[in-house]
């Protein structure tokens, strides 16, 4: 007998959220990893927030949330908060029940300053980098630097000359800025004054945008350093020795780069920090000498040194940092940090799952 189209709810259920998700999928060990650094990062989430008055959003769901947006691709937390409202695998990362109510997507704005200014990412971002250190993921002794544009939520017509008034701009109206000479030192955005006007090289446009820059660890590409700065021609070399003397020990240690690091500067400044600069050599007026580049371990920096294009090509494509939809340094590094932290959840996922080799 053929069945009836029709759906009639049970008055009570007694399924549990849990049982909706695999045992096995692959989410599961990212949650527990990102859990365990939010229970490390605890007592600065306690001084973010007063003792007394009503109780906010618990902010390790606010965080849980911001990671799905950057796993899954999500455009937008007007669109992240709609997933998770029907999404029982988003409800069950993020720590809500089937019957919770789904806060409204203006929660994210209304807490993200309160996050930056008790900087809860940069702590949880350097909790996941001691859980790959626990887990002896790391290499403590052999690192990559690089930087990557990030383009900034503005566009050309909003780079004005600074000592403009606000003028009449109205929603995408008509300006004409050809044979305007437009720099940062005479000119802003209205929309983002942080970003600047930059391009990578003669053969590529100028846009609006920030700059990434990370040091990674070379034995499993895991980014231990990660840092936004003002889109210069020299912000790559500066941050980079700003990041590489914040890292701990005092072993001798290397760095591999591409040839925009082959400076003398840049190579003298690493020999002070007792860091050996294995950058790949100019053809002509290069700052490594022949006994460096003879020497066996310079070719395999070389090698692995290709390993700190993969977090910005995963932030890119899967993350959201191709141009970002925040304005400010601040949240455009507090971004990029969550970004990065994300790629490393998912490769220490990986590395675990293979035994760590």
């Amino acid at each position: 007998m053929r069945g009836a189209d029709v759906m009639q709810e049970s008055l009570f259920t007694t399924v549990h959220l849990e049982s909706f998700v695999p045992a096995d999928h692959p989410i599961r060990p990212i949650r527990a990893l990102f859990d365990a650094a939010l229970k490390r990062i605890s007592p600065l989430l306690d001084t973010a927030y007063a003792e007394g008055g009503r109780e906010s959003i618990p902010p390790e769901r606010l965080l849980r949330a911001q990671l799905l947006q950057v796993l899954y691709s999500i455009r937008s937390e007007r669109q992240l908060v709609e997933q998770v409202h029907y999404n029982l695998l988003f409800r069950w990362f993020v720590g809500l029940s089937i019957d919770d109510a789904v806060w409204n997507h203006s929660t994210f704005s209304k807490n993200r300053d309160r996050l930056l200014e008790h900087a809860v990412i940069p702590e949880l971002f350097a909790e996941v980098v001691r859980l790959a250190e626990q887990r002896d993921l790391l290499s403590t002794d052999h690192f990559s630097v690089d930087g990557t544009l990030i383009q900034a939520w503005a566009s050309h017509k909003s780079f004005r000359p600074k000592d403009d008034g606000p003028g009449d701009i109205g929603r995408n109206r008509e300006r004409d800025f050809h044979g305007e000479q437009r720099k940062n030192d005479t000119h802003a955005s209205t929309t983002d004054p942080d970003a600047r006007l930059y391009r990578k090289s003669a053969n590529t446009a100028a846009v609006l945008c920030y700059q990434g820059h990370t040091v990674v660890e070379n034995r499993h590409g895991l980014v231990v350093r990660a840092h936004v700065s003002h889109a210069t021609g020299t912000a790559e070399r500066d941050t980079a020795l700003e990041l590489l003397e914040s890292l701990p020990g005092k072993r001798r240690k290397t760095v591999g780069a591409d040839k925009g690091y082959d400076v003398k500067s840049f190579v003298t400044k690493c020999r002070a920090l007792r860091i050996t600069a294995h950058v790949a050599a100019k053809d002509k007026g290069s700052a490594i000498d022949q006994r460096t580049r003879r020497h066996a371990g310079y070719a395999v920096s070389q090698r692995k040194r290709k390993r700190v294009e993969e977090p910005f090509g995963w932030g890119k494509v899967i993350g959201t940092i191709r141009q970002v939809k925040q304005r400010g340094k601040a949240r455009v590094h507090a971004l990029f940090q969550l970004t990065m932290m994300g790629w490393n959840l998912v490769r220490m996922r990986n590395l675990l799952a293979a035994g760590g080799t």
